[in-house]
């Protein structure tokens, strides 16, 4: 099999730098590190004999120099690579007339034989070694080291710089990225509704720990005029922007929804049918709960959500688990969703929760639920600001765990 590769764009995207000559020794190709690292355009290097274009230091008398062009006749007459180990080869300097900057290198030359056998190009690849040359253990080093050994050394310290230039262009790219990312976060986090309960309501979220500091869980707070509102939690699969845009058009979508259709089971259908068309969606999950103040009625409907704890005045716990579906995508065919109520007292404690808050590795999920259940029995009393920190304390996840959590503490 013959693969169609496009060697221009190949050598274009290597770091090392490489650079192709005729028979003449004619600069036909140079790659874009090449030019980088001698500070030459194209323009300057391609076309020109390569000893005019680079050419050799008048001031140097130690006949260094004169090695690349003897390796370069070697690799013509023999038809063999040839390798040059800490090559001194100084480079002009531009707008410097007569001007050189001291360089080292180490360098191979391998021939290119054409359909009769005999070299037509000679490509060479050129790695800056100055730095290492010009470094206090280089110089220790290379007084004991054979030439092979040198030739090592040098080909180690130039793909540690190479990987050093690329872990840095990484770490500045995810820098830049994580930006981005808490930024696209805060802005579809923002809840303007909440301010209107500042009293009322507290909310927590932590991405997990190995994420950018975004991720698909989300909650949600609606006022609905003139006695009622409504709050959400969900959890989209996932880490990273991609799960954090899906997240973003779900929970839009169901805040924008329950303000036209107050049902939060009707609102999960709308909103598990456009789960359906995004990819990342379809085993998400969400939990919606319309609070009526005046009936002082919970109405409710999971999507394959943890259930919510209603923590009662008197210090028992009630879950919200009696209107449970499969996530938002999880049926090929539209089903209506269930929807269940319960009433609450005026200083009762509502908690939701994504399952980062409860879930641990190889522990059922009733254990955390117990755990969940256990500290709002004996923290409930708190306000709803200290709740919320007191329960991700006493769950030990204060500082984030290697799931996301969303929590939203109601005190009704």
């Amino acid at each position: 099999m013959t693969a169609d590769i496009d060697f221009s764009a190949f050598f274009d995207a290597t770091p090392s730098p490489y650079l192709m000559l005729d028979t003449d020794l004619v600069i036909s190709y140079v790659n874009t590190a090449y030019l980088h690292t001698t500070g030459r355009t194209r323009d300057q290097l391609i076309g020109k004999y390569f000893f005019d274009a680079l050419p050799e230091h008048p001031g140097l008398r130690d006949g260094a120099q004169q090695n690349l062009r003897a390796s370069l006749r070697r690799v013509l007459d023999t038809g063999e690579p040839d390798t040059l180990v800490l090559q001194r080869y100084d480079i002009p300097v531009p707008g410097r007339p007569g001007g050189f900057e001291e360089r080292w290198w180490s360098e191979i030359h391998t021939p290119i034989s054409g359909p009769d056998g005999k070299v037509k190009w000679i490509v060479q690849r050129a790695e800056d070694v100055t730095d290492f040359v010009h470094s206090r253990h280089a110089r220790q080093l290379t007084e004991t080291f054979t030439e092979r050994e040198k030739g090592m050394a040098a080909e180690l310290y130039a793909r540690a710089g190479e990987l050093h230039r690329l872990n840095e262009e990484l770490r500045s790219a995810h820098a830049r990225e994580r930006q981005v990312a808490v930024t696209l976060q805060e802005a579809m986090l923002s809840v303007p509704d909440l301010d209107r309960h500042d009293d009322n309501i507290a909310v927590r979220y932590l991405p997990a720990t190995t994420s950018l500091n975004v991720c698909g869980d989300w909650y949600d707070v609606v006022d609905l005029p003139p006695d009622r509102y409504a709050a959400a939690v969900g959890d989209v699969v996932g880490h990273g922007l991609h799960a954090a845009a899906v997240m973003g058009m779900l929970r839009s979508a169901l805040s924008a929804v329950i303000r036209a259709i107050p049902s939060p089971a009707q609102a999960l259908e709308v909103l598990g049918l456009y789960a359906r068309s995004l990819d990342g969606a379809t085993a998400a999950t969400a939990v919606k709960v319309l609070i009526d103040t005046r009936s002082e009625l919970i109405i409710y409907s999971s999507a394959g959500h943890p259930p919510p704890v209603l923590r009662h005045s008197d210090g028992t716990c009630e879950l919200l688990d009696q209107a449970t579906d499969p996530p938002l995508g999880a049926r090929l065919h539209h089903v209506p969703r269930p929807q269940a109520g319960l009433s609450y007292t005026p200083g009762d404690t509502l908690v939701m929760y994504t399952d980062g808050l409860i879930e641990r590795r190889d522990e059922d999920i009733d254990v955390g639920l117990a755990r969940l259940t256990t500290a709002l029995v004996q923290e409930g009393d708190l306000a709803p600001d200290q709740l919320a920190d007191a329960l991700l304390t006493r769950l030990g996840i204060p500082r984030g765990s290697p799931d996301d959590v969303a929590l939203v503490v109601i005190r009704l």
